[in-house]
């Protein structure tokens, strides 16, 4: 039976990994994800969970704990927040190359500079090509339900690579909404036990784990590493799919709303995409085909099926969270054009910098989008293909 709660995201991620009960958590405190150690912390002092809680100096410290208990044979999981998760990064290629699938729940800030303690996807979106797999959380349920399912995902033996779990920084971490949580039994026969095939511990088949790689090897496992990733995509949505029947929560590789008929859509990542919505409900109310494309699986980048998705539509705006000094726009805008181009599609894109730092979002702002998109449709003038949103003069 869903147990209904009003709990924070961070509070709502921190019950998930109690109710996972994982072998070691190894973390240093950084705003706004420190609220989730702290919980956890609770949790071990209580008893709740068999956990060894590992207080650090540092976050590159917390990501090699991490790599060494889950090379060890145990579950692992730790969190962080921007320049903690940059601190990591290092570390954060170990870990994906040694093929520990260690879970990370991240809490998206702006990395400094000027010194911002706010929202935005630069922390996460900057380790976008470390080897991590990355679901992000529009809200807290997602941020929770994602949480729940990492490890099916990420300790699957096609797969074997760490996850992280991303969620907006005190929009969704330290705001309080209504969830359903599972019940813990359900959760741990979900989730089940870890038995790694291969781990430093076991006395009956020694092995090394990161040692020099020469050139001789080295791109074999890079390949390695991508066809894991590659395979990850599948596994994701059988897991979503097997959690669907749990919980009765559907979950896909990306989210469509109202898209179908769509003429102009948004493509946008976390929590904006509630915001959008409203946005969309209130254009659709004046008869406009409006419609949105919510990622939840930025690595691996289901391109081939984003652009399925959006192959009727024929204006977009890519809405990113992160400057990506390319003077072309946005991480996110550069995959989705990417996808685009490859699909052969005539989409007419823009690319939107917006909310960085913190910025408001509101839904008005989302229909100024909306509103340059039907010029464009009108006209089929692009002009400028990489804009900010809300910027002061």
């Amino acid at each position: 039976m869903a147990i209904r709660e009003r709990l924070s995201g961070n509070e709502a991620v921190a019950i998930a990994m109690r109710q996972i009960n994982p072998d070691v958590m190894a973390a240093f405190p950084i705003t706004p994800s420190t609220e989730i150690p702290q919980y956890f912390s609770t949790f071990v002092a209580n008893g709740l969970v068999d956990t060894e809680f590992v207080p650090v100096e540092s976050e590159h410290s917390a990501m090699s704990a991490c790599i060494g208990s889950e090379a060890a044979g145990a579950r692992t999981l730790t969190a962080t927040s921007s320049c903690g998760l940059a601190l990591m990064w290092e570390e954060l290629y170990v870990a994906a190359s040694d093929r520990l699938p260690i879970a990370l729940a991240c809490v998206n800030r702006a990395l400094s500079g000027p010194i911002n303690i706010n929202c935005d996807h630069s922390d996460s979106m900057g380790a976008r090509d470390s080897g991590w797999i990355q679901i992000y959380s529009e809200n807290n349920q997602e941020a929770y339900d994602n949480f729940v399912q990492a490890y099916r995902i990420a300790e699957h033996k096609d797969v074997r690579l760490p996850i992280m779990i991303c969620q907006d920084g005190f929009i969704t971490s330290h705001a309080v909404e209504n969830i359903s949580l599972l019940e813990d039994k359900e959760v741990k026969d979900f989730v089940g036990e870890y038995n790694p095939e291969e781990y430093l511990l076991n006395e009956d088949h020694s092995m090394a784990v990161g040692p020099y790689d020469t050139p001789a090897f080295y791109m074999e496992h890079k390949k390695q590493q991508a066809v894991a990733m590659e395979n990850a995509k599948q596994v994701i949505l059988d897991v979503a799919a097997e959690f669907e029947k749990l919980s009765g929560r559907k979950y896909g590789l990306f989210e469509t709303y109202k898209l179908d008929d769509a003429e102009m859509a948004l493509v946008i990542i976390n929590s904006a995409a509630g915001t959008a919505k409203d946005a969309v409900d209130r254009l659709r109310a004046e008869g406009k085909k409006v419609g949105l494309l919510k990622i939840r699986v930025f690595r691996p980048f289901p391109a081939e099926e984003i652009a399925e998705a959006l192959k009727n539509v024929k204006v977009i705006a890519v809405m990113d969270r992160c400057e990506g000094f390319s003077s072309q726009g946005g991480p996110l805008g550069a995959e989705v054009k990417s996808a685009l181009f490859t699909a052969g599609s005539t989409a007419k894109v823009v690319d939107y910098v917006y909310g960085i730092g913190g910025r408001d979002v509101r839904v008005e702002n989302i229909e100024e989008v909306y509103a340059a998109l039907e010029e464009i449709l009108t006209t089929g003038n692009v002009g400028e293909t990489y804009r900010y949103l809300s910027l002061r003069d």
